[in-house]
């Protein structure tokens, strides 16, 4: 046995999985608080050195406990005995596609000169191009100059259903390459097929989610982080961690060049490029020599009726049907309408768990809560007044669905959201049905945002952007700008020339003057001016502590004590400030109250040594009735 391999022991009456993190001759602790280990998996080679360091500073930079840091770097398996289909398996090549040689304008070249240097050694780029620049196409062209080397390459995308349409680019542009495809959805089989794959080297290419940070590379050459803004590759729940930054430390761990890829930057990257700690790379136009930037209108939002639709953009569908291009009508907000209201005396549907209204959704004819999931029929009258004239207020990716489909009632109308992808395979179907021109207009949320490349798609109207201008957190303008940047991008990327409409009723606002203009850094300058002054990231290194429990009261005294004693280790050790307990912004969820209290600090070295000092004071508050997480560089603080 040696340092990283995979054992299993009994603890009590269950068979459990555990890493070995360390050999020693001699253990420090009682003897009866010592369990042996029963066997060494041996189906699974051992953990290399780079996944184990990987695992400690998970453990130490996020305040995480060292095990599900190391069992979060295995694929799935049982207490028994590891099924043999997990056996060393060659990863299929790519050979059900048209092959589609890369080619590759000068800034594309140049782009990917810069991303490997020679000899190879660990060198972060950013590869900032607007949507439709040809970035996936530099990545490939890196790949496969790794793999011709004898090397692996790692390619990080956000989401599951971004994947499916890499494969089918990946067949046809590097034939024959052998990869691996890994994320969630898979069964556990399947994944424990593909982990080994990569480990034993076979897999010359994997293509992952944020899980597959951890997959061992006996001979990994290069990192790619696509889409690296997206707030996906952050860890939510469980063991908590941020996989673009987790692949930048692998990456220096390796001494092997990583990629950095988005046309809307992270502020964190873009100011690490500004300063000349990443490579700065631009691609400022789009791949194709007949594709350009689409237009982008701003219309007003208001009068435009119960669906949302405001007759310019009305028009502009209309105008595009005869010519049978495309439309994509955007908005992020899925179900009929967002609330149910009485006309009578006001009363609105709201979800008895959590601080949230429920959802009118057509299906079934019943109301969701998007937070816990909780169903209700509609009430056949108001419970307040007993008013039968009750509403549904607002509109959702099904009433302008509806709303479609009454109007352009020749049109073929397709809706894309999490309601209508539910089952296996529905996405990808539907892809194939929007590329094969099967489709008129196109209803959707931010699963049509990024990474889809449809030709004839020539128009986007965008409803419900100013939502995010009144949100307390203040990472809210930054995604809302990618966002809007990225599904801008889907119009006009091949011949065609492109059109967005957004509906607004702030024009003059940074995000829509910017979006304009297609002009992100523009609007990063003036983010970065604003965070600097609020000392805020990536000017500044922030954590926060939540907590929920049953009762108000009890988040509220813990909370109060964990503030108290957050200003005791801060006035010892100086460089962190402590804010006063605050409700989250969604203060009830799942019936259990909720609440957060904010450290941020000036210097990184600051706050992390401070944060393990703070978090052994809150090990030891209590009650156990109290819930509580400790989130290192939090996504949102709203």
């Amino acid at each position: 046995m040696q340092a990283g391999s995979i054992v299993r022991v009994t603890l009590g009456r269950r068979r459990a999985i555990g890493v070995a993190v360390e050999i020693v001759d001699r253990s420090p602790l009682l003897p009866e608080q010592v369990v042996p280990i029963q066997e060494v998996v041996t189906e699974l080679p051992p953990l290399p050195e780079d996944v184990c360091s990987l695992a400690r500073f998970v453990s130490a930079y996020y305040q995480q406990a060292i095990g599900p840091c190391f069992l979060d770097t295995l694929p799935p398996l049982g207490a028994g005995r590891t099924s043999r289909g997990v056996d060393r398996m060659a990863a299929a090549p790519n050979a059900d596609f048209e092959t589609k040689p890369l080619e590759l304008n000068p800034e594309q070249r140049a782009a990917l000169a810069a991303t490997l240097p020679a000899p190879p050694r660990y060198a972060p780029s950013l590869l900032q191009g607007v949507t439709g620049s040809g970035k996936t196409e530099v990545y490939l062209a890196a790949a496969n100059r790794v793999i011709d080397a004898g090397r692996q390459a790692l390619l990080l995308v956000p989401e599951i259903h971004l994947t499916p349409q890499l494969e089918r680019r990946i067949g046809a542009a590097l034939p024959g390459v052998r990869l691996a495809t890994l994320h969630s959805a898979m069964s556990a089989g399947e994944r424990r097929r593909r982990w080994l794959a990569a480990a034993l080297g076979d897999a010359q290419l994997v293509l992952g989610t944020r899980l597959a940070i951890f997959v061992p590379l006996p001979r990994l050459g290069l990192i790619v982080v696509d889409e690296e803004h997206d707030p996906s590759f952050r860890q939510q729940d469980g063991v908590r961690y941020n996989a673009r930054d987790l692949a930048i430390y692998r990456a220096r761990l390796r001494d092997v060049p990583v990629v950095l890829g988005s046309a809307t930057p992270s502020l964190e990257t873009y100011v690490h490029a500004r300063r000349g700690r990443y490579r700065w790379l631009k691609l400022s136009r789009r791949a194709k020599a007949q594709s350009m930037l689409p237009s982008v209108r701003l219309v007003p939002s208001r009068g435009n009726g119960e669906d949302g639709l405001g007759a310019p953009l009305r028009e502009a569908i209309a105008d595009r049907l005869p010519r049978r291009e495309q439309s994509l009508i955007f908005i992020n907000r899925r179900g009929f309408a967002p609330s149910l209201l009485c006309a009578a005396c006001g009363w609105k549907a709201m979800c008895p768990r959590c601080a949230a209204r429920l959802v009118v959704h057509r299906e079934g004819g019943g109301l969701r809560c998007h937070h816990c999931g909780r169903a209700e029929d509609i009430a056949a009258a108001c419970p307040q007044c007993g008013n039968r004239d009750l509403l549904p207020l607002g509109y959702g990716t099904q009433r302008l669905e509806d709303a479609l489909k009454h109007e352009f009632a020749a049109a073929r109308v397709l809706r894309v959201d999490r309601d209508t992808t539910r089952r296996r395979g529905a996405f990808a179907t539907m892809h194939r049905e929007i590329a094969a021109g099967e489709v008129d207009i196109l209803v959707g949320t931010q699963m049509l945002a990024k990474g889809h490349d449809f030709p004839r798609l020539t128009l986007v109207g965008v409803l419900g952007a100013d939502n995010a201008l009144y949100s307390a957190d203040f990472r809210a303008t930054e995604r809302l700008f990618a966002l809007l940047e990225q599904v801008a991008g889907r119009a006009g990327r091949g011949a065609l020339r492109g059109e967005v409409l957004v509906q607004t009723d702030f024009p003059d606002h940074p995000v829509f003057v910017a979006l304009a203009k297609h002009d992100f850094d523009y609007f990063a300058q003036a983010l970065a001016a604003e965070r600097r002054s609020l000392g805020l990231p990536p000017f500044g290194h922030l954590a926060l502590l939540a907590a929920e429990a049953r009762t108000r009261g009890a988040v509220n005294a813990f909370l109060g004590r964990a503030a108290a004693r957050g200003h005791a280790v801060a006035a010892a050790h100086g460089g962190c400030e402590v804010y006063p307990p605050v409700e989250a912004a969604l203060a009830r969820r799942a019936g259990m109250e909720r609440g957060q209290v904010l450290v941020q600090s000036s210097k990184r070295s600051a706050l992390q040594e401070f944060l393990p000092l703070w978090r052994a004071a809150l090990e030891s508050l209590g009650p156990r009735t109290v819930h509580w997480t400790l989130e290192v560089d939090p996504v949102s603080v709203a």
